[in-house]
């Protein structure tokens, strides 16, 4: 009886001992997946705090692209402006540099005396021949040439011209000058004395086109004087533009 006790006493420490082991096994279990999960948590926790962190930054991102682009705008409708400015500045310019010229090109008059220096004729001549006037007084806006006797008109206008000629008096010879536009003779001052001192004087305005040229030409077999009084001489100004 003693032994049967004893074995049953035995089983009830085994079955024990076995049910405290299963337990055990258990709550490890239990915190193995407890620990997971927290480990879970936390890594799930810090994923949340990163997405936060770039959908900060990526709003930040945003706005400062929206800032960009607003800057972009800004930059264009500058660089717009810029232009319109240097345009309107280039037209202000030409306008400037064409009124200038055009006052400038208004400045138009001459006057010259036959003779550089000293005194005696010129002429009689068996063909026309165009004089020249050496003895500049003025030649504002330099359309007169003293080389040549030529004036060239710089810009289309009206001009005013005026001529004078002088000479002693001869039985046969006359003086006098015709006024010639281009190839076309205009007016002529004419004097004829046989005795004494004489003068002869005419004048006229023209409509010229620009480039066009007027010149006196001395008639065939007349002459002209002149001398430090300067009495023969040839005078033009533009009155206006056209």
């Amino acid at each position: 009886m003693g032994t049967t006790v004893f074995g049953l006493l035995l089983l009830g420490c085994c079955l024990c001992g076995g049910q405290a082991g299963k337990s055990t096994y258990v709550i490890s279990l239990h915190s193995q997946q407890y620990s997971q999960l927290v480990k879970l948590n936390v890594k799930m926790i810090h994923l949340q705090k990163e997405n936060e962190a770039q959908a900060k930054r990526l709003g930040e991102l945003e706005k400062q692209k929206s800032q960009v682009d607003t800057l972009k705008r800004q930059l264009q409708a500058q660089a717009t402006a810029l232009a319109s400015v240097k345009a309107e500045s280039t037209i202000t310019e030409s306008k400037v540099k064409a009124l200038q010229k055009d006052v400038k090109v208004k400045q138009v008059a001459f006057s010259a005396s036959l003779l550089a220096s000293g005194r005696g004729y010129t002429g009689p001549y068996k063909a026309h021949t165009n004089l020249v006037f050496r003895c500049v007084a003025t030649n504002i806006g330099n359309a007169y040439n003293p080389h040549t006797g030529v004036f060239t008109a710089p810009v289309r206008g009206v001009y005013h011209f005026q001529f004078y000629v002088s000479a002693y008096g001869h039985p046969v010879i006359a003086s006098s000058a015709m006024l010639v536009k281009n190839k076309q003779q205009i007016f002529m001052a004419y004097e004829h004395r046989k005795f004494g001192y004489g003068t002869a004087a005419n004048g006229v305005s023209l409509l010229l086109e620009a480039g066009d040229v007027v010149f006196l030409r001395l008639w065939h077999n007349t002459r002209i004087y002149d001398d430090s009084t300067r009495t023969s001489s040839f005078s033009g100004h533009l009155l206006f533009t056209m």
